[in-house]
């Protein structure tokens, strides 16, 4: 990579993590606040999952491809 620029890797992991953090906290708040109907496989709670796993991957990618970070 070019001195001055910065890697859409670091955009997209941003993205995620951003999209990661929402998601968990809307599953972490149905867990408190149920919603009237729940879908079938509530109990599961997969948006806490799934925000969770983009989080990871979020942080993950910002951390790889932070500009300055040298490779």
């Amino acid at each position: 990579m070019q001195a001055g620029r910065i890697s859409i890797w670091f955009f997209i992991g941003i993205s995620l993590l951003v999209n990661g953090t929402l998601i968990t906290g809307a599953g972490i708040g149905e867990i408190f606040r149920p919603p009237a109907n729940p879908v079938v496989l509530y109990q599961l709670h997969a948006n806490i999952w799934w925000g969770a796993l983009l989080l990871v991957c979020g942080l993950s990618s910002c951390i790889r491809f932070a500009p300055g970070r040298k490779s």
